[in-house]
């Protein structure tokens, strides 16, 4: 006699529960950066979280008879070749393993299926992305590594096709992580004045930080209109 095992329902069939949701809004607030403060509640945030690595004092001068040093991390300074590329890749071992680890703690209650229902109808039009991919294009616009890390989470779990992930890639790789990089280093140029004591930059901090979200966005569809048209040359 012969038995037959019904197949297992895929993960996106599991309901999305109010927990979900909750797990959901907990993880955009997490990897957006809402809370990147000093205070408390920097800990609900990703990159306050992470931290980063003390200083070492990398050297000692003596100008005019008062010492002065030069710190570095331990990484070190004036590095080259492939054994300062191997240093590199141990500072960025920290981030990945913790992105790693907080997507997992939110996917186990349920915020990828939550984002998969909700933002598919979003994101599908604008970037031809599944609504699963929000968690790591939030993480990106923080942490390249973080963004990086969970984009191969999501390729590996088969929750992006190969297309999708040349897509998610070209977005991600458009001024990535620009709002860390922006607000941390780009931001000074709006307190810059001319020799009149006007300002050196007329425009504001959210148009410009704006201008680098369309062009993620652009940059993505041009993607993606190249991908279509390979595909019909293909047929």
């Amino acid at each position: 006699m012969t038995t037959s095992t019904q197949p297992q329902a895929p993960a996106h069939d599991d309901k999305v529960t109010i927990g979900a949701y909750v797990s959901l809004i907990f993880a955009i607030v997490f990897f957006s950066g809402l809370c990147a403060t000093k205070e408390w509640w920097g800990i609900f945030d990703f990159t306050t979280m992470n931290g980063s690595f003390g200083t070492l004092v990398a050297s000692v001068a003596d100008k005019g008879g008062e010492l002065t040093t030069s710190m570095a991390n331990f990484r070190g300074k004036g590095g080259s070749g492939a054994i300062d590329g191997f240093m590199f890749a141990l500072t960025l071992v920290p981030t990945v393993m913790f992105a790693l680890a907080m997507i997992t703690v939110f996917e186990h209650y349920g915020a990828l299926r939550a984002a998969r229902q909700m933002l598919t109808p979003i994101l599908r039009p604008i970037l031809g992305l599944p609504g699963s991919a929000t968690l790591a294009l939030i993480a990106s616009l923080q942490s390249t590594d973080g963004g990086a890390a969970l984009t191969r989470q999501l390729k590996d779990a088969n929750e992006l096709t190969e297309d999708e992930v040349h897509i998610f890639a070209t977005f991600q790789m458009t001024a990535d992580a620009c709002i860390t990089n922006f607000f941390s280093s780009g931001a000074v140029l709006f307190t810059l004045t001319a020799a009149d004591g006007s300002l050196a930059v007329p425009v504001s901090l959210g148009l410009c930080l704006g201008v680098l979200l369309l062009g993620k966005v652009f940059a993505a569809n041009l993607m993606r209109l190249f991908l279509i048209r390979s595909a019909k040359k293909a047929a």
